[in-house]
């Protein structure tokens, strides 16, 4: 987080010129301490900071710094702009891209600067993968993404839950990664759609430019129509019993999770606590007890409890 803000005093200071402390404050959401305490950080680091006192005075940049990042190309630059999502730029097709400008990046910083982001950059690794699991690369996301950002229309072949495949048209509004899955927003026949990747089988870009807002809000889309989604399923509540140390594991496959009692999760002393968990259904808590084990227990409401024994009895009779 410090690391953003000092590059966005940076660029606040090349762009506006001299600003106060209490201006730098409010605009960074920090305490003029705290801005003090960067411009210093700033100093030591070779970006040439200096004040001017009085009435006009504020903190300013010597004149003819620059802090232009010049020869970025519009793959890289979309690669540093997928970065800044968290998306993983090799699922995009662009870790060459994405490589490339963060050499540029670490080039057009001063010498002290540089050495320190580079020692910092070893200790730090992100990645999608697991022990055990791949993350998957659809096959169809580059040619996906390739459209999004031409602006071209789409035909793609979509498998609906519960039902067959077919074609349909789409005009593609922008990609969403959400809880390492892929989707599509996309308007079809003028409607706002979500098309999960893993459901896509086959993908055809048409010479056509697609019909869609110039300027859109992706976040705003997602969240409007994931609560949409969420109004349409018959949820249900029931207390569980879960292990303190999975407790943050379930609350993040369920719903939601409220604990229980004023000071937090209640718990026993014994390593569990008890919490209210809202699913998507019997079936949702059925998968979610049996993913937990021995580790969690749905203790009420004592028809739901009935169901996911019954459940359980049925597949242990069908493995014998």
């Amino acid at each position: 987080m410090r690391a953003e803000r000092l590059l966005s005093l940076v660029l606040m200071l090349r762009n506006r010129g001299r600003m106060t402390a209490p201006a730098i404050a409010r605009e960074l959401e920090v305490s003029v301490r705290t801005v003090l305490r960067d411009v210093e950080a700033l100093s030591s680091a070779g970006i040439p900071v200096y004040a001017e006192r009085g009435p006009h005075g504020g903190f300013a940049l010597l004149p003819g710094f620059t802090t232009d990042l010049t020869g970025l190309t519009v793959d890289e630059a979309t690669a540093l702009l997928a970065a800044s999502t968290s998306a993983d730029p090799s699922a995009l097709g662009m870790a060459p891209a994405f490589a490339a400008a963060m050499r540029k990046v670490t080039d057009a910083l001063p010498e002290a600067g540089r050495t320190a982001a580079l020692r910092a950059s070893e200790r730090i690794l992100v990645t999608g993968s697991g022990w055990i699991t791949e993350t998957p690369v659809d096959p169809n996301l580059g040619r996906v993404q390739q459209a999004v950002f031409d602006g071209m229309r789409l035909r793609i072949r979509y498998r609906p839950r519960g039902r067959e495949s077919g074609w349909r048209t789409v005009d593609p509004i922008g990609l969403v990664s959400a809880a390492g899955r892929w989707y599509l927003v996309a308007a079809h026949r003028g409607e706002e759609r979500t098309y999960r990747f893993s459901r896509i089988d086959e993908v055809k870009v048409l010479d056509v430019p697609a019909e869609r807002p110039a300027d859109v809000d992706l976040a705003e889309i997602w969240n409007r129509r994931r609560a949409q989604f969420r109004a349409g399923i018959s949820t249900v509540f029931a207390t569980v019993r879960v292990r303190e140390n999975r407790r943050d594991e379930l609350a993040a496959v369920a719903i939601s999770l409220t604990a229980c009692g004023a000071d937090g999760c209640h718990t026993d002393g014994e390593g569990w606590c008890r919490a209210e968990v809202e699913f998507g259904g019997s079936g949702h808590a059925g998968a979610v007890m049996w993913q937990f084990g021995e580790d969690a227990e749905l203790l009420s409401p004592p028809e739901l409890r009935d169901e996911i024994r019954t459940q359980a009895l049925r597949l242990s009779t069908r493995h014998g």
